[in-house]
């Protein structure tokens, strides 16, 4: 569906309709509602949806097969943490899934920032320690993907002797590498791993830094790395009533919050640490990103919009366009709801200002 080369738009599917405002009404899995989800991003015109991970959601590969099964042009960004599969395992699984998909997967490393999730899942690493073992895991990865025969490795964390690398990936040389994570470490694996490197969505100055900051760790590995944003937007017909729409949903995650007891975990992830410094810094940050819902739950996950008519997103999309961000991806409060409305409003209108604007201008400090 991209009408230009680099721009990308993303949602999310899930198993269950449920969001900072709204509780879950079925079990884990409702497969109507994945159906009816997966499709509607297709109906709207979305390129590609990411499928989450944590320590209590159900397995994402199936999810993926499933939705992919319900769909015909609709791309999928499958979240995956190393640590838990062996790489080579892990390579046959996405290789596999890429093939029944015909083509439509890409793969998006999650390292972990919460040792308290980490260990759900036995994994009791540091931070660093798991930052290196996701550097040693990709490798393994796209030698799985890419040797023509058999091959060995020999890493810090894995270590492989005649893998027959057999199952190829459809996407050739091997499936997009998305990659998250804004600690100094993250940063240096992107810069030698990452095809994309995800970020929320953060102030202009700030996503200006960690873009600099991601591009140089590339350059200095001969590499380019392409850049994705994740964002909440709110619309409405008219910027006052946007404003009103996003005042009526912070009220009624304070009251779902209140209703299970009122407590929030804070990230200790770098990435949710720095949508708490940007909210630390206003409730409105620039012109109308809107932090107030990352303030609330702690930044767990993607937890800031944007607020307004269509074209006035699209104005401060475009701004973060201009830093080399070309990939955005979006999801709504009403999950089902918004991804129909962004598909009518907002996806045309973004398709057509990068359109008009042509290559990004890449305002970020080299």
């Amino acid at each position: 569906m991209t009408d230009t080369p680099d721009l990308e738009i993303l949602g999310l599917i899930s198993t269950q309709y449920a969001s900072e405002t709204h509780a879950a009404k079925s079990g884990w899995i409702d497969k109507a509602y994945l159906a009816a989800h997966a499709k509607a991003h297709e109906y709207a015109g979305f390129d590609r949806v990411l499928i989450g991970y944590n320590s209590a959601s159900p397995d994402g590969f199936q999810v993926a097969a499933y939705a992919a099964a319900q769909t015909t042009t609709l791309k999928f960004l499958l979240a995956h943490r190393p640590g838990f599969t062996a790489p080579t395992v892990a390579a046959r699984q996405l290789a596999t899934l890429d093939q029944l998909s015909d083509g439509r997967l890409a793969v998006h490393i999650i390292t972990g920032g919460s040792d308290e999730e980490q260990q759900r899942d036995g994994d009791f690493l540091t931070k660093a320690e798991r930052y290196a073992r996701t550097d040693d895991y990709i490798a393994v990865l796209r030698k799985a993907w890419t040797s023509e025969g058999p091959f060995d490795h020999e890493g810090p964390f894995y270590r492989v002797k005649g893998a027959p690398a057999a199952v190829k990936t459809l996407q050739q040389p091997h499936l997009p590498i998305f990659f998250g994570g804004a600690s100094d470490e993250a940063v240096e694996v992107a810069g030698r791993q990452a095809d994309v490197y995800a970020l929320f969505g953060e102030p202009l100055e700030q996503a200006r830094e960690i873009v600099g900051r991601v591009r140089a760790a590339a350059a200095a590995n001969g590499r380019e790395v392409k850049f994705s944003m994740s964002l909440r937007p709110i619309l409405a017909r008219t910027e006052g009533e946007a404003w009103d729409r996003a005042a009526r949903i912070l009220d009624d995650a304070k009251a779902l919050k209140a209703s299970r007891g009122g407590q929030s975990r804070y990230s200790s992830a770098r990435g949710g640490q720095r949508l708490l410094e940007a909210a630390a810094g206003g409730a409105v940050r620039d012109a109308r990103l809107w932090t107030e819902i990352a303030a609330l739950t702690g930044a767990q996950g993607n937890s800031t919009s944007l607020v307004g008519t269509a074209e006035q997103v699209v104005e401060s999309l475009l701004a973060y366009y201009d830093l080399g961000i070309t990939k955005f991806l979006f999801r709504g409060f009403d999950p089902l709801e918004d991804a129909i409305q962004y598909g009518h409003e907002l996806l045309p209108a973004l398709r057509a200002a990068v359109a008009a604007r042509g290559a990004p201008r890449v305002l970020a400090a080299e």
